[in-house]
């Protein structure tokens, strides 16, 4: 396939649509909502009204309210202008409804404020084709301009160009940690071997987290595309998804994906008629948290048990079968084309001075607007919980908002000011986490959040090493304890000791994070601890 070739196949889908477009969500929150009957419903109305020719109706990925779903935006292309409605909490009984409005009728199915901050204040880079494009359909995505800087970079850039974009962009590793992806990349590209691995760690495991199976879920072919530039960026020609099992919507559509990347010769052997050759693979896992962890990560996608090892040596000089291998999770890689094709420079005037571009995140909790959304880094809390979350329901008001999953921190309402970028979140006792956001009110227990998520991580720990198998445990038990009112000042001192021990002698992340929880409680509830005591 060639420039020309690909071109052509944008222009026949887009010439393919019709004045009006019904766009339906058929992502994991609408589908558990019935949407599928909402599209067929819908399907069968514009039949019925003898519509066909003027209106079509197609899924799409998330719409991000999932908290309204399901979802259905109507967008009218027609004299004298172009409208869009986004209707909320479908029914399949009210696909008549929304086919009359067409022409002007009236409609009890209640609207979304397309005004509201939750919409106007969002900037999509990695979402910039979620709602919008057929995530089944290889053709809708490459009418989004898809595969197209893939091709660019093929045909008209060298490898060392391509890491020299994504360095000077600043884009950090959005699963968490922050490592500069360009010199992860860099270091991959200078070490030796016969061969040589890329993955994507779909493994999303935290708690009220949902923002990478969102993404695989509308746009996956957008990953595909970010995995074969840093492939041949690197040098590598496998790749491997790992992607946990509780993603059967995601995983169907990755193998769809797939499928037809390969039927289009834009994955396989000489991808675009060059000399690169590329193929993914996807591993399927067992939903170990552990796994999550590179290292662990690594060796289930082996075959082996899914335990981390000590580092160094670190995966870009000896990882997948003792080959360099490069790491990046699902927004890393939704990054990618977007840089390349609008430049590292305008990826780098967004967000912040050390943390460029935008971030997506999972609203969930005590929240008005639950779903996703996509900021700068640097917008505060405060506009992300507040002004976009719409706050409590019912006018309650918000006491903490814990991110970074059982590996991040609560950070109080009084601290809301704060811009959210990796070294402010650091600063407050959090981390970024991969983008989960969980609101409380005033009625949580900060003791039984503490205990909750280190019940989480004492389950979750794969007991390779003593500190988080047994430290996790005895933490557990001093927060039961103290939650039950049995606890001493003495109990409170030695649950600091063994928090700071866990976290200096763990293997890997997850224990050495396990008492970050505890550690931001303590810092900000100090008073409900002692309470209880």
């Amino acid at each position: 396939m060639d420039l020309a070739e690909l071109t052509e196949i944008a222009r026949k889908e887009s010439d393919s649509h019709k004045p009006v477009q019904i766009r339906c969500c058929i992502a994991a929150a609408c589908l558990a909502t019935n949407s599928q009957a909402v599209k067929q419903s819908l399907e069968e109305a514009v039949t019925a009204e003898n519509l066909a020719e003027q209106v079509e109706v197609y899924g799409v990925g998330c719409m991000r309210l999932c908290c309204q779903g399901p979802l259905v935006q109507v967008e009218k292309n027609t004299e004298p202008e172009s409208t869009s409605t986004l209707y909320e909490k479908v029914t399949p009984d009210d696909a008549p409804s929304i086919i009359t409005a067409l022409n002007g009728g009236e409609t009890t199915v209640s609207q979304s404020d397309l005004t509201h901050p939750f919409f106007t204040s969002q900037m999509s880079i990695v979402l910039e084709n979620s709602g919008k494009v057929d995530p089944e359909r290889i053709q809708s995505y490459i009418a989004a301009q898809g595969y197209q800087v893939l091709y660019h970079v093929l045909r008209e850039m060298t490898p060392s160009e391509v890491v020299d974009a994504i360095t000077r962009s600043g884009l950090r590793g959005r699963g968490g940690a922050g490592y500069p992806t360009g010199l992860k990349w860099a270091t991959v590209a200078k070490a030796e071997g016969d061969r040589k691995f890329v993955i994507c760690n779909a493994d999303e495991g935290d708690p009220g987290a949902f923002m990478d199976r969102s993404v695989l879920e509308s746009d996956p072919h957008r990953v595909l595309e970010g995995m074969a530039i840093a492939a041949y960026a690197v040098g590598a020609n496998q790749g491997y998804i790992y992607i946990r099992a509780e993603y059967p919507i995601a995983i169907n559509r990755l193998q769809t994906a797939i499928r037809q990347a390969q039927s289009f010769g834009i994955l396989g052997s000489q991808i675009f008629d060059s000399r690169f050759d590329f193929k993914i693979d996807i591993r399927i896992g067992a939903g170990a948290y552990v796994c999550g962890e590179e290292t662990a990560l690594m060796a289930s996608i082996e075959g082996k048990r899914g335990t981390p090892h000590p580092r160094p040596p670190y995966p870009a000089e000896s990882g997948l079968w003792g080959y360099p291998t490069l790491i990046n999770n699902v927004e890393t890689y939704a990054n990618v084309a977007p840089i390349i094709r609008n430049g590292a420079e305008w990826f780098a005037s967004i967000g912040t001075e050390k943390s460029k571009g935008t971030k997506v995140f999972a609203l969930a909790g005590n929240i008005t607007n639950t779903g996703l959304i996509e900021v700068p880094m640097g917008t505060s809390l405060q506009q992300i919980v507040e002004v976009m979350g719409g706050g409590v329901p019912n006018g309650g008001v918000v006491k903490a908002v814990q991110t970074g999953g059982p590996s991040g921190g609560c950070i109080p309402a009084s601290a809301f000011d704060s811009p959210v970028d990796y070294e402010s979140l650091t600063e407050l006792g959090s981390i970024m986490g991969s983008g989960g956001m969980i609101v409380m009110d005033e009625s949580t227990n900060m003791v039984d959040v503490a205990r909750y998520f280190m019940e989480f991580c004492m389950d979750e720990s794969c007991g390779k090493c003593i500190p988080c198998r047994v430290g996790t445990v005895q933490l557990y038990k001093l927060l039961t304890r103290i939650s039950a009112g049995e606890a001493s000042l003495a109990d409170l001192e030695l649950l600091e000791e063994l928090c700071d021990m866990v976290k200096h002698t763990s293997l890997c992340g997850l224990g050495q994070s396990a008492p970050n929880p505890v550690f931001s409680t303590l810092r900000y509830f100090r008073d409900e601890y002692l309470e209880l005591i």
